[in-house]
C-alpha cells in the first residue's frame, strides 16, 4: 500500500502544475466556488479541501489521486520554520510586532474583553492604485469572541 502524500508534497505539486497550466489563483478559486485566499490556503495545506473540491482541482490541474487526497486531509496548520524568514511572511511579523499591542487596545476599546477569531475568519488581498506606487491592501475579517468567565 503507498503512504499518503504529505500536504507540503502535493502543494508543491499544485503550484507547479498551476504554472504550467498558467492559471491564477483566483480562476482556481473560481473553479473551485471558494473564496480565493482560503483556496489558495487550502492547496497550500492549511485547510483540507472536500472530496468534492479536491477531484475539481486536480481534474482542472491535471494531478493524481495521491495529490487529491492529500488534499482532503485534516492539516496541521502553521507556518514552516524556513519560510520565516522569507521576506515577505517576516513583513507580517515585523508588522504585528510593531502594532500588535495597538490592534489588541483597539479591540479591547471597540468590542470589550475578548479575541479576534481565526477560525471564523475571512482573509481578503487586494491592491489600490497610489502615485507614489501600488499599495498592498490586506484584511483581516475575524469574529469578536469575548471572554466569558
Amino acid at each position: 500500500m503507498t503512504p499518503i502524500m504529505t500536504k507540503p508534497e502535493a502543494a508543491a505539486l499544485v503550484v507547479a502544475a498551476r504554472i504550467r497550466k498558467n492559471l491564477s489563483w483566483a480562476q482556481i478559486a473560481e473553479e473551485l466556488d471558494a473564496p480565493k485566499a482560503w483556496c489558495v490556503a487550502a492547496l497550500l495545506g492549511q485547510h483540507p479541501l472536500t472530496a468534492e473540491q479536491a477531484e475539481r482541482a486536480c481534474a482542472l490541474l491535471e494531478l493524481d489521486d495521491a495529490v487529491r487526497e492529500s488534499l482532503q486531509l485534516q492539516p496541521a496548520r502553521g507556518v514552516d520554520p524556513e519560510l520565516l524568514s522569507d521576506p515577505t511572511i517576516y513583513r507580517f511579523q515585523e508588522a504585528l510586532a510593531v502594532y500588535g499591542p495597538a490592534i489588541k487596545e483597539l479591540i479591547h476599546e471597540e468590542f470589550g474583553d475578548g479575541i479576534m477569531s481565526a477560525i471564523n475568519f475571512k482573509l481578503d488581498v487586494s491592491r489600490r492604485a497610489d502615485p507614489d506606487g501600488d499599495r498592498v491592501v490586506v484584511t483581516f475579517d475575524g469574529k469578536f469572541l469575548d471572554y466569558r468567565w
